[in-house]
């Protein structure tokens, strides 16, 4: 597996793909992107997980995470956010945050991140927003 930064248009048939297929691909794009740091793994050369990061001073946030689905659960999610976290930390961001599908909330619970506030939805799926502060 390579994990490398790409762009935010490089990102968008996994976003559609995996978040929104019922939705046009443009839906997937969010303000911000062209702007935002995207990661993306690799296996054999197919892009099959990515991440976004936006950044605001020492804050950042995560949107648009997703596998495919042949790739679920088998770590590479995880290895992808290990990396940004590591990048996140040296870079000097201490706040770290997302809206998070109630779905997922164990895979976010792993790297610290507790829920904030009450149960809320965003086209019919239901999220908590989530963060970890570093020190």
């Amino acid at each position: 597996m390579d994990i490398q930064r790409i762009t935010w248009d490089q990102a968008l048939s996994v976003r559609h793909t995996v978040l929104w297929p019922t939705k046009p691909p443009l839906f997937c794009k969010v303000e911000g992107d062209e702007t935002a740091i995207h990661y993306g793994a690799f296996i054999d050369n197919n892009l099959v997980c990515v991440a976004s990061i936006y950044i605001d001073d020492d804050s950042a946030r995560l949107r648009k995470f997703a596998t495919l689905p042949d790739f679920q659960g088998k770590g590479i999610g995880t290895k992808v956010i290990e990396r940004a976290v590591e990048e996140l930390k040296a870079s000097g961001v201490c706040y770290f945050w997302c809206d998070a599908r109630i779905s997922a909330l164990g895979f976010y619970q792993k790297f610290g991140f507790k829920v904030q506030g009450e149960v809320f939805k965003k086209s019919d799926v239901s999220y908590y927003q989530m963060a970890v502060k570093w020190e």
